[in-house]
């Protein structure tokens, strides 16, 4: 890395942006109120324009037939789209926005992390830090298979996590 780009690092809050999308999701967290919607809906906005371009940074670094690349920028492609969408005048249609862009930002967190190689809680969606007490889990699907596998934090072993499903 170049002096150049060293200082030209962009900080990744993904904490601080998935503790936005915890305000919206799972649907039943989702705010009604318009005047708190007016403010996290430019936050999920904020958070989506800060993060698109690191991802795809991230994701240039791979080779062009990589599939991880691949999802990357089609990802990055939805959160574009979602960006230029603009909700309906309904109340309700302000918090369904606010809840793709919540979505939307999750999926470019996952993205970011992947490419990044940050370890993330799989419960709290919380850095692993080194010394920790963790242990190994894998999610199963209905059909048996597992659908993520990765390390929880201890304390995170009875939390459950909205998947979105």
């Amino acid at each position: 890395m170049s002096a150049t780009e060293n200082t030209r690092a962009v900080t990744v809050d993904v904490a601080e942006m998935r503790a936005a999308v915890a305000e919206v999701l799972p649907p039943e967290v989702t705010p009604t109120d318009p005047v708190r919607l007016a403010v996290l809906i430019p936050t999920l906005r904020s958070h989506m324009e800060h993060l698109i371009p690191e991802v795809e940074r991230a994701a240039g670094q791979l080779p062009a037939d990589d599939v991880p690349r691949y999802v990357a920028h089609a990802c990055v492609g939805e959160a574009r789209r979602k960006l230029a969408a603009v909700p309906a005048l309904l109340p309700s249609d302000a918090a369904a926005h606010a809840r793709r862009l919540g979505r939307s930002l999750l999926a470019l967190c996952d993205h970011y992390e992947a490419l990044a190689g940050v370890r993330v809680c799989l419960a709290c969606d919380q850095p692993l830090r080194q010394g920790e007490a963790t242990r190994p889990y894998d999610q199963v699907s209905p059909s048996g298979g597992a659908v993520r596998s990765g390390r929880i934090h201890e304390e995170c072993v009875n939390k459950v996590r909205y998947t979105g499903r």
